[in-house]
């Protein structure tokens, strides 16, 4: 994600994460074999156009290359369809695979760390230090509660799917219009609506499956 907003810019990264909801909800399909309601399907139709309206701004960062997107909308897509495996095991309990999740994560991150420390030769700064464990406090909080939703809705993997995604995108435009005086256009507000009707029909379809 750090290389395609740098090579892309965020834009176009957040609209390939985003955009990562056709996979979980093909996956919820096809492997997961969920049963697919009028009211879901309705869901879908409304809620991929509201991403796209959502995610249509303009940029002045140039086209550069496309891999940068192409393995954020991949890799985003992936992961939450293994979040919903790792939630369906029975042992051992989610809480505990989470953990070993992230300590696996701190690993690898604490690798590439040192990696850049000795053979780059670059420094640490310590407000990174205190900035990433702010994020990764939110992050941990963010996929617990993601596990938890996906426990509770064990035979609706694309409810959870849909509803994250969905929702993130509207909140984070709320913020952005709200708390950051971020200009939307009227496309953009559209999109919001429509997603906002989409999490309703989503929703519904949960209640009436």
């Amino acid at each position: 994600m750090a290389l395609s907003i740098k090579n892309v810019g965020i834009v176009r990264t957040d609209a390939a994460q985003r955009l990562s909801l056709f996979i979980p909800i093909l996956a919820a399909w096809f492997i997961f074999k969920e049963d697919f309601n009028n009211y879901k399907l309705m869901g879908l139709a409304v809620g991929l156009p509201a991403l796209l309206l959502i995610l249509s701004k303009k940029t002045d960062k140039p086209a550069g290359e496309w891999m940068y997107p192409a393995a954020v909308l991949l890799g985003f897509g992936i992961v939450d369809t293994m979040f919903k495996k790792v939630a369906l095991f029975p042992e051992p309990e989610y809480t505990t695979s989470l953990f070993m999740i992230f300590v696996g994560a701190l690993i690898i991150t604490f690798c590439a760390v040192l990696y850049e420390i000795i053979f780059m030769k670059k420094k640490i700064n310590t407000m990174n230090i205190a900035y990433g464990a702010l994020v990764g406090i939110f992050n941990f909080g963010n996929i617990l509660f993601y596990l938890k939703a996906h426990k509770e809705f064990s035979t609706n993997p694309s409810t959870v799917f849909a509803a994250m995604n969905m929702g993130v995108i509207v909140t984070g435009s709320l913020a952005g219009v709200l708390i950051f005086d971020e200009k939307l256009s009227v496309r953009n507000y559209a999109g919001i609506i429509l997603a906002l009707v989409a999490i309703v029909l989503i929703a519904l379809s949960q209640i009436y499956s």
